[in-house]
């Protein structure tokens, strides 16, 4: 997964305009108590990072 579509999906299931403020505000325990963005700076890849919002927010199978 490249970094665009995990903004694009971020931005589907997040309100409108949400998705880069939740990202630099919401720390996620699968990151290692990191924001999307702090996980996006030390290299995480955005499979992962995904995997941790997915979880997070509690969001369908078919979405994974």
């Amino acid at each position: 997964m490249r970094e665009a579509e995990l903004w694009e999906r971020m931005d589907e299931v997040l309100p409108h305009g949400y998705a880069a403020s939740w990202a630099g505000s919401v720390v996620l325990e699968d990151l290692g108590s990191r924001t999307v963005r702090d996980a996006l700076a030390a290299g995480i890849p955005c499979k992962a990072i995904w995997r941790a919002v997915w979880s997070h927010l509690e969001l369908p199978g078919k979405l994974r």
